[in-house]
């Protein structure tokens, strides 16, 4: 039978889930955070609420939008603006004009007390900090993009920003955008500082960061703090530290092709000696073992032989304990992975570098509500993927009724599914700060 169409004039939306999302909008208060919080004003009345901006702006990402053009997604949804209240939703331009007011100083304000209270509202201390750079290659003639390391597009223009993770709720606390010739050291020190101030309040347990951030000043500023941070950072292979790994004889083995070493190192740059944790895995039987080999040692087959890992730390923990708590720390690759995948990190740039900035800190907090989401009101054994939950929880057909006074949210979904559907409107309608992170979550 030949299949015919027809149209109708009622108002569908493919994201009736999102309702879910504007629930914990509103149970979290956040917007009633940013209506207290130094954002750059609108300098004409026709200008859009800056509030239904940045609600717009997640709500694009969360459906799919992943560029400043893909912002179009939710500006035809007539159901997605009656669920949010919105007189009329804005193109995406509209979001660029906005971000570029966003100064340097407008951001350090807005996006420290933005994050100082998030965190506030989390009942959970000892934070393990995951400190990290990542490349974001640039293809256009945006302020800050400049040509740098970047393995993958050598040559090409690109930002090199700071990222600040707190692994233990999967949550993200700070965000810099750095120029693209930037060392990953660079301007660490003010970054950590604003850090711990977005985190004020909370403890550091332990602060994990990978050889890019190995450096004597930076080891100094951990250990001569006030309250001293716990760290292990890798070393980089510097020629001393190979001929001290050369000159190491005793090794516990761990398993197959594994074993791990304990030892005191004072680099030709310190002023005191440092615990080392060295690592070695038997290339022959763990092929795919992460680490460098002693290349300066290349007639020596007992170095041929193996990768090596190098951990310098100030904690007191057996050395399989170390290692084991370093290695979690690669968790942060997948949140960067899932911050430019999911949540368009990689693209959300404008010309000006601080709007580009601060679009990427609403991204970031975008992110921080949805791992919110999926621990509060999901709590589910795995941390789905945005977009895996795009289909699972947020495509949902539904359309918008009237009976008297009371607005109808028509959700077209199968019998069986409509009990777990409920479920989730409940949680999202009993949640309250404070969030307590439960580390069966993690």
């Amino acid at each position: 039978m030949e299949l015919k169409i027809e149209f109708t004039d009622k108002e569908i939306t493919p994201w009736g889930g999102m309702v879910l999302m504007k629930q914990l909008i509103e149970k979290t208060k956040i917007n009633e955070i940013l209506e207290r919080l130094p954002l750059p004003a609108q300098n004409s009345n026709r200008g859009y609420n800056p509030i239904q901006l940045i609600n717009n702006f997640w709500v694009s990402i969360w459906s799919g939008a992943s560029r400043f053009e893909h912002l179009e997604v939710t500006r035809m949804d007539k159901v997605i603006q009656k669920i949010f209240r919105w007189k009329q939703m804005a193109g995406h331009k509209s979001f660029q004009r906005y971000f570029k007011k966003f100064g340097q100083a407008d951001n350090q304000r807005v996006f420290t007390e933005l994050f100082n209270w998030f965190f506030k509202q989390i009942k959970f201390d000892n934070y393990t900090l995951d400190l990290d750079s990542t490349i974001m290659t640039r293809y256009g003639n945006q302020q800050g993009a400049k040509k740098g390391y970047n393995p993958k597009k050598p040559g090409r223009n690109s930002h090199h920003p700071l990222i600040a993770f707190v692994a233990d709720v999967r949550m993200t606390v700070n965000f810099w955008l750095r120029s693209g010739n930037s060392y990953t050291t660079n301007n660490f020190y003010n970054f950590l500082e604003n850090t711990f101030e977005r985190l004020e309040g909370k403890t550091i347990g332990l602060l994990r960061a990978d050889s890019g951030f190995y450096d004597k000043k930076i080891l100094e500023y951990l250990e001569n703090r006030t309250k001293p941070v716990n760290y292990i950072i890798a070393a980089k292979f510097y020629r001393p530290l190979k001929l001290a790994i050369a000159r190491e004889k005793t090794y516990l083995r761990l398993d197959d092709g594994i074993e791990i070493s304990d030892t005191m190192y004072q680099s030709p740059e310190w002023e005191k000696p440092r615990r080392m944790i060295i690592v070695r895995q038997e290339i022959n039987l763990r092929p795919k073992a992460t680490g460098k080999q002693l290349r300066l040692f290349g007639e020596e087959e007992v170095y041929k032989n193996y990768r090596y890992s190098c951990l310098i730390t100030n904690l007191s923990l057996s050395a399989k304990m170390i290692w084991d708590a370093y290695r979690n720390r690669a968790d942060a690759e997948n949140r960067i992975k899932e911050l430019k995948e999911d949540f368009g990190a990689d693209s959300f740039n404008v010309e000006n570098f601080f709007a580009t900035e601060a679009a990427l800190n609403f991204v970031v907090m975008g992110y921080n509500l949805m791992s919110l989401f999926r621990q509060a009101i999901l709590q589910t054994k795995t941390q789905q993927q945005l977009k895996t939950l795009r289909y699972r929880v947020f495509a949902i057909g539904a359309y918008i009724t009237k009976n008297g006074n009371d607005r109808i949210l028509k959700l077209s979904l199968a019998m069986k599914r409509r009990s777990w559907f409920e479920g989730l409107w409940s949680s999202t309608n009993l949640f309250s700060w404070p969030f307590v992170a439960l580390k069966e979550n993690f």
